[in-house]
């Protein structure tokens, strides 16, 4: 009975024994277990004020580039109305000075009043004499004062006539020209009075001379020099009053450059003539050429963009030329490419690659020719041939949703590409509707068989085709410039009317040895 009393004890206590260890087990796991979650919860807190802190560095980063930005862009506004101001009071000078030689030709009116008074007087008293030597004459001659002015009437009449003619055709090419720069000087003072900021930076541009004299050297003689300069460039140069300066007007910036280049170039050297001036315009377009390849170098440099082919590098220079909406291309894609690379650091994928999609992404607006296919397309195939990543290549081509986006870069690209073009101010869509116009123009008239250069000028309302003249004759330019005026009024909506000029030289070149 002992025994068994042992053996129930010992089992009761190992029983027990268990029980208690168990149970201090437990205990301590779940002792363990909150201290472990309570630090969790702590280690989360700090991280999630980590990030808080770095959203808030992040946004007072991009707050100050913003507000950056704004002050440039107020401090350009400012310098707009201050040289509005400028010429604000120039005009008021030029009206108080035209009305104070009203006054004096006020004074000169009154003194004219009195002399011709003083005529009348002397006229009565000659009409008087005149009448006593008719009578005298009349009486010796023995003719009346009729018969004689009759007489000298009818032989006065056929030399009368022949002068009058010469006089009226001298009027009539006097009215025309008068009328032709009075027409220019109207729509300059109306394009002055109304023109925005956006306008003057997009199409026209002004160069300075240090006296008036120069700019009867740049018309030559018969305006020769003048049309030269045009036909080669295809801009148009406006001279008229305004004080030491030059406007040049064309929708292409590549084609003002050159002409203002040209221009600073042949006034500089003093010598204006054609030959000169087809020289001058030569080099300064294999110059402009080169700073294009220069700009494109310098844009991937600052970018830290490397080992980029230098045929999309040197369409990377032509954009500085080019305009979006108003929106500088260059600025506008060097703008995207920071957004780009910046959105893809925070989100943990490759911004050197973000950095050169954006750059690229507008590639397809700045070709030699103008292609048939939409801007994304087009620069998506030409990354292709040059040998682009292939996330790059679609990020170009699915920016305004032409193709399906295959990776994350793409979607950042569209997003930095919204954000350049929807600030306030960026772009305006009437300057581009403007200039897609003109190049309709002049892609219209190149379809054309024999035709080697175009020009639209005039602000669209005058087309200059230049043709070969070894291919196009006299009667096949009068037929073109028919033809291509009819396309044009069947195909384009435009204000007012377009004139079609077509021009066809020929030259005989030899040398002497």
């Amino acid at each position: 009975m002992t025994v068994l009393l042992i053996i129930v004890g010992v089992v009761a206590g190992g029983a027990l024994g268990m029980w208690l260890t168990t149970t201090v087990l437990r205990n301590k796991l779940l002792a363990k277990s909150q201290q472990v979650l309570k630090d969790a919860e702590e280690k989360g807190e700090v991280i999630k004020k980590d990030k808080i802190l770095q959203a808030k560095e992040q946004y007072l980063q991009l707050k100050g580039e913003h507000d950056k930005r704004v002050s440039e862009q107020n401090q350009k506004i400012r310098e707009q109305e201050n040289k509005l101001k400028q010429r604000e009071q120039n005009i008021n000078q030029q009206v108080s000075e035209l009305q104070k030689k009203n006054n004096e030709l006020k004074g000169v009116s009154e003194n004219l009043n009195n002399q011709i008074e003083a005529l009348k007087k002397r006229q009565a008293e000659v009409e008087k004499v005149y009448k006593e030597s008719v009578t005298k004459l009349e009486h010796i001659a023995g003719m009346s004062a009729e018969e004689a002015k009759q007489h000298l009437v009818d032989a006065m009449t056929e030399e009368a006539r022949a002068e009058a003619s010469t006089t009226i055709m001298d009027i009539v090419e006097e009215a025309k020209i008068t009328a032709a720069e009075q027409a220019k000087k109207i729509v300059i003072q109306s394009i002055q009075r109304t023109a925005t900021e956006t306008a003057v930076e997009n199409t026209v541009s002004v160069f300075n001379l240090e006296n008036e004299e120069v700019k009867g050297r740049i018309i030559g003689r018969e305006g020769r020099n003048i049309r030269t300069m045009e036909s080669l460039t295809g801009v148009e140069i406006i001279i008229d009053d305004s004080p030491d300066a030059i406007i040049i007007s064309g929708f292409d910036p590549v084609r003002r450059e050159i002409a203002r280049l040209s221009l600073h170039k042949l006034v500089t050297d003093g010598r204006i003539h054609p030959a000169r001036i087809e020289e001058v315009v030569a080099k300064t377009r294999r110059q402009i050429e080169q700073e294009i390849n220069e700009v494109g170098k310098r844009t991937c440099i600052d970018l830290g963009i490397l080992n980029m082919n230098h045929e999309l590098m040197r369409m990377v220079g032509r954009m500085k030329y080019r305009s979006s909406y108003g929106q500088n291309l260059l600025q506008h894609s060097r703008e995207v490419a920071n957004l780009a690379a910046t959105m893809a650091s925070e989100l943990g994928l490759n911004p050197k690659l973000a950095k050169r999609a954006g750059l690229l992404h507008d590639i397809g607006k700045v070709p030699e020719t103008d292609p048939e296919l939409p801007h994304a397309i087009f620069g998506m195939r030409l990354a292709e041939k040059y040998k682009e990543h292939p996330d790059i290549c679609n990020a170009i081509g699915s920016h305004h949703d032409e193709v399906e986006m295959t990776n994350l870069i793409s979607p950042i690209i569209q997003v930095a590409d919204a954000i350049s073009g929807a600030r306030p101010g960026a772009r305006r869509e009437v300057v581009e509707a403007y200039i897609n116009r003109l190049k309709k123009l002049e892609d219209m008239a190149m379809t054309y068989p024999g035709v080697v250069k175009t020009y639209a000028i005039q602000a669209g309302r005058e087309l200059r085709v230049i043709v070969g003249a070894e291919k196009v004759s006299d009667v096949e330019a009068n037929k073109l410039s028919y033809d291509l005026s009819r396309q044009i009024q069947s195909e384009m909506t435009y204000p007012g009317q377009i004139k079609v000029t077509v021009i066809r030289e020929t030259r005989a070149i030899n040398y002497a040895k």
